[in-house]
C-alpha cells in the first residue's frame, strides 16, 4: 500500500462526479461492470490515486485498460478476490487528471463466475465534475464488437481474455473520434437469429431489453441482470448494429440439437452452395422483428445496420429486411453501411479483425456518421 498520509477512502457511491459507463443496475455500491467498454470515469485533482476492485471468475479472468487524459497507459489482467490497485501517484497534484478505467472483455455468458466490481477509491485531492457529452451512440454485435481478436499476434488460436480488447475497437474509435459517449451490447458467437452452431438461444435480440440477461447464474441474478433495461435513463442518438457474421456461420456449421427437447436446428444450403430460401426468409424476419423493437426502445435514434469486416454474403439479404421494414414502418431513420472487410494484412488474432482493421472500420463509420447527423 502507499505511505501517503493524506489518502482519504471512499465508498464508489460517494465520490463526487463520479460517471458509470455502460448498462449497469441501480445498485452503486459496490457499482458492477457488465458490457465491454463499460467504465467508470471520474476528474482528480490530487497526487495520488486507488481503486479498489473486486475481480471474480471460475475460467475467464476479466481485464481493464486505464485511460489518464484521453490516453491508454495500462492493461492488466485482474486477480480473483478484493484489492486496491494503484491508478497513479507523484503526479503534480494541482493538475486535474481524467481517468477512464475500462472494462476490456465481454459479458462472459460462458462463466457465471465472472464479474467486475468497483468497491471504493482512495485519493488525497478532490473530484471534479466530468464533462458531459452530447452524442451518444450505442454499438450492438458480436465477436468484432466485443473486440475479439483485436490484440494478440496472428498465431493466437486460444479463446481466452487476454485477446479481446475494448480499445483496439471500431467502437472506442469511432466514439473518440465523434466526441461520444458510448455502449456496447456484444456476444461472440452471437446473430440476430442464432449463434454461429445454430444454436437459437445465442441471439442478442432476446436480450437486448434486459440488463444484461445473457448472464447466467444465481450470483449474477443477483447483481440485477435479469432486470429490465430502463431506456429512459440512457437515450443515443445513433444505434449501430454489426450483426450477421454469425448468421452466415450458421448455414456454413452442422446441426446444433437441444439437449433438453431433442429438436435439431440448421440453417440449410442448396446443393449448388446458396441459402436455402425459407431459412433465408427466417433470418430476415429476425433482423425486421429487431429493427422494430431498437425502434420501440429508441425513439429518435438514427440506425445504422453496419456490416462487412468478415465478409458480406447476408448483405443482399440485410438490404431486403432494412425494406421490408421501412415500408411497414415508414421509418426513414434506419440505413445501411457495408463496412470494409478485413484483409490478410489487417488481420488479428484469432483469425478475426485486427486493430487497422478496427481502424479502417472505425473511419468509414466516423465519416457516415458525420454526414447523417
Amino acid at each position: 500500500m502507499s505511505a501517503n498520509e493524506e489518502l482519504e477512502t471512499i465508498a464508489i457511491s460517494a465520490v463526487p462526479h463520479m460517471k458509470i459507463h455502460g448498462r449497469t443496475t441501480g445498485q452503486q455500491s459496490p457499482v458492477t461492470l457488465f458490457w465491454t467498454g463499460s467504465a467508470v470515469e471520474c476528474n482528480v485533482k490530487g497526487a495520488e490515486f486507488w481503486v479498489e476492485i473486486e475481480s471474480s471468475y471460475d475460467l475467464l479472468e476479466p481485464w481493464i485498460s486505464i485511460i489518464i487524459n484521453g490516453v491508454p497507459v495500462s492493461r492488466q489482467m485482474l486477480i480473483r478476490g478484493r484489492a486496491w490497485i494503484c491508478i497513479f501517484r507523484g503526479m503534480n497534484p494541482a493538475m486535474v487528471k481524467n481517468v477512464r478505467i475500462i472494462k476490456d472483455v465481454q459479458a462472459m455468458s460462458g462463466d457465471p463466475g465472472n464479474s467486475l466490481k468497483f468497491h471504493a477509491v482512495k485519493a488525497d485531492g478532490t473530484f471534479l465534475p466530468v464533462e458531459e457529452k452530447t452524442l451518444k451512440i450505442e454499438f450492438i454485435g458480436d465477436s468484432i464488437t466485443s473486440g475479439e481478436g483485436a490484440i494478440g499476434a496472428k498465431t493466437e488460436e486460444d479463446w481466452i481474455p487476454m485477446w479481446f480488447s475494448a480499445l483496439h475497437n471500431y467502437t472506442f474509435m469511432t466514439a473518440e473520434a465523434l466526441h461520444a459517449e458510448y455502449r456496447v451490447i456484444s456476444q461472440s458467437g452471437w446473430g440476430v437469429l442464432s449463434s454461429w452452431d445454430n444454436n437459437p438461444a445465442g441471439n442478442i435480440p432476446e436480450y437486448y431489453e434486459q440488463v444484461c440477461g445473457l448472464l447466467k447464474g444465481e450470483r449474477n441474478e443477483r447483481l440485477g441482470v435479469l432486470e429490465p433495461h430502463d431506456f429512459s435513463s440512457w437515450q443515443p442518438n445513433v444505434v449501430v448494429v454489426n450483426l450477421g457474421s454469425n448468421d452466415d456461420g450458421a448455414f456454413q456449421s452442422p446441426a446444433w440439437t437441444d439437449p433438453l427437447t431433442g429438436q435439431v436446428y440448421k440453417q440449410r444450403l442448396n446443393e449448388d452452395g446458396t441459402y436455402h430460401e425459407e431459412d433465408l426468409a427466417k433470418f430476415e424476419k429476425a433482423v425486421v422483428l429487431f429493427l422494430i423493437k431498437l425502434r420501440k426502445n429508441n425513439p429518435q435514434a438514427h440506425i445504422i445496420w453496419a456490416y462487412g469486416m468478415l465478409g458480406s454474403s447476408l448483405l443482399p439479404a440485410i438490404y431486403r429486411a432494412v425494406d421490408a421494414y421501412q415500408k411497414q414502418s415508414r421509418d426513414h431513420a434506419v440505413s445501411i453501411l457495408q463496412l470494409p472487410n478485413t484483409t490478410e494484412e489487417t488481420m488479428g488474432a484469432r483469425t478475426h479483425p485486427g486493430d487497422s482493421s478496427h481502424r479502417r472500420a472505425a473511419d468509414v463509420l466516423t465519416d457516415y456518421i458525420q454526414r447523417i447527423l
